[in-house]
């Protein structure tokens, strides 16, 4: 098995991990591929060092010079060639690319960066979890604090204080979701990929309690 990082608009490939690394590496998506430029960036667009993450910026022959008929699109999209992959990622010490999470997605905790992919693959570590999502709502004391929507394996319960005590042991405080809320499905497009989007005009205006 071959890991490996693209998007429609690499044609698709971007990144690939040599099979030869893919057990030393594992969890990477690999180095550019030939002709492929990659770097990662801070919110003005500067360049991180190596283990800083940040978002994910890609260059090369094979990206795609732009949207359709969508200048503004296309504008939002590039800074210069290098195009902006709205992906969170970092490098290690050895130039290999890890994705941590889609840059949107992040939110600020108490001053702190929280990518809510960490905290559901904590989350799908209890066997009851069918499905989770994590995203940022408002919260007057720490700017935002995480949110957790749960789906359950049929047939399988489990309460909101044993998610929190189980996130407390695994993970930083900061990043500890504050709530939980079970539905029977999270909602998706029609590639599969969770609509965060929704999830969060669902809870836009709500007060969320802390948990101390």
């Amino acid at each position: 098995m071959i890991q490996g990082w693209g998007m429609t608009e690499t044609s698709p490939g971007g990144i690939g991990l040599d099979a030869a690394d893919a057990e030393r590496k594992l969890g990477s998506a690999g180095k550019p591929l030939m002709h492929t430029e990659v770097k990662v960036v801070d919110d003005d667009g500067n360049e991180l060092p190596w283990g800083e993450v940040g978002e994910l910026y890609i260059r090369g022959p094979n990206i795609t010079p732009g949207y359709w008929n969508k200048p503004e699109a296309t504008e939002d999209s590039f800074d210069g060639d290098w195009l902006k992959t709205g992906d969170a990622a970092r490098f290690d010490d050895e130039g290999f690319v890890y994705i941590v999470d889609r840059w949107k997605d992040m939110y600020i905790s108490g001053g702190e960066n929280v990518y809510p992919a960490e905290v559901e693959n904590v989350i799908y570590q209890l066997p009851q979890i069918a499905e989770a999502a994590v995203i940022g709502v408002p919260d007057e004391r720490w700017g935002e604090t995480g949110k957790v929507f749960i789906s359950l394996k049929e047939g399988q319960t489990i309460e909101e204080k044993e998610i929190i005590e189980h996130c407390l042991k695994n993970l930083a405080k900061f990043k500890v979701p504050q709530s939980v809320e079970f539905i029977e499905l999270l909602p998706r497009n029609a590639t599969g990929k969770v609509l965060k989007r929704e999830l969060r005009e669902e809870v836009v205006g709500s007060n969320t309690p802390a948990i101390t």
